[in-house]
């Protein structure tokens, strides 16, 4: 897995990019109440803002982290905003992504410097 600054996850799967966020990221936004999910098939380019995410201290932005086009996105959040805290880095990704290019992952940090990054 790939992290990046902005607190998301990436972890390839075979053709497709999962992006979600980190169980540091959903600590930090308290109980999620509301998740609004991109479109399938909706192109995208790095640092695009596009997914929302509402919790009860505060609402923020999920950037796209590669350029690329929304393959699938994790409909079960809409039913189920709450897996966000309960399993972020498992059950509850957002989207899967068709990266334009893979190589900006070489640049992303891994789980140790993401653990250095946070303090921890």
């Amino acid at each position: 897995m790939k992290y990046t600054e902005e607190h998301e996850w990436l972890r390839v799967e075979g053709e497709f990019v999962v992006v979600g966020i980190t169980e540091h990221a959903a600590t930090q936004l308290g109980d999620v109440v509301f998740v609004e999910l991109p479109d399938e098939g909706t192109e995208v380019a790095k640092d695009d803002e596009i997914v929302v995410i509402e919790s009860v201290k505060a609402a923020s932005d999920i950037l796209a982290p590669l350029d690329g086009e929304i393959a699938e996105v994790n409909s079960a959040l809409a039913d189920n905003p709450g897996l966000v805290n309960e399993d972020p880095i498992g059950e509850a990704w957002f989207f899967k992504l068709k990266a334009a290019d893979l190589g900006p992952m070489d640049e992303m940090m891994d789980e140790a410097a993401y653990k250095d990054f946070i303090g921890e």
